[in-house]
């Protein structure tokens, strides 16, 4: 990720605390707005385009916010992007916004990658586990792979927790080669 799309992440998230705007909505609508504008080449040309008259640029804007339902701040930060040049760096900046939030917020997202299907009470279980360790709230996305055997692979930011059986076995095989 670019310094350029972390400092207008920060400055978006500023204005989401500062107007105390609803930080889900906010950024749901965001990336829904980023997968709009990452998905259309036609629309990024003509916001990108220095022939395009940059009142067009902003009542094309007006038109897809109001279509949407965008608030006021959001339309304004799509229209400094797009004012500034910077509206082809969207995706990095949205991927930034939604972990500078995360920060502010206390959240930590983790990944679950276990060999079966998981019940509610495992979740929960896990992630008031997981919470417990990282001192954050957690939001979770889980996946199926057969490939672990048994047990689950965490991944929390960078770091990964292997509690799997493929993992454990992995590790007694490194110990048996090491002696």
């Amino acid at each position: 990720m670019s310094a350029i799309a972390a400092r207008y992440a920060r400055a978006f998230a500023d204005v989401v605390e500062k107007h105390k705007l609803d930080a889900a909505k906010t950024s749901t609508d965001l990336e829904a707005l980023t997968q709009l504008i990452s998905g259309s080449s036609e629309l990024r040309g003509v916001w990108q385009s220095p022939n395009v008259n940059p009142e067009q640029k902003l009542k094309l804007l007006d038109a897809i916010a109001t279509q949407n339902g965008i608030s006021k701040q959001m339309r304004n930060f799509i229209a400094v992007l797009i004012s500034q040049r910077r509206i082809g760096l969207i995706e990095d900046v949205a991927a930034e916004f939604k972990s500078e939030l995360n920060e502010r917020l206390g959240v930590a997202e983790a990944e679950v990658t276990a060999a079966r299907e998981l019940g509610p009470d495992e979740r929960s279980a896990l992630e008031a586990q997981l919470a417990k360790i990282t001192g954050k709230t957690i939001k979770a996305t889980y996946k199926k792979d057969a490939s672990v055997l048994g047990g689950a692979v965490v991944k929390v930011g960078s770091t990964v927790y292997d509690g799997s059986v493929r993992g454990q076995l992995k590790r007694i095989k490194e110990q048996m080669m090491a002696q």
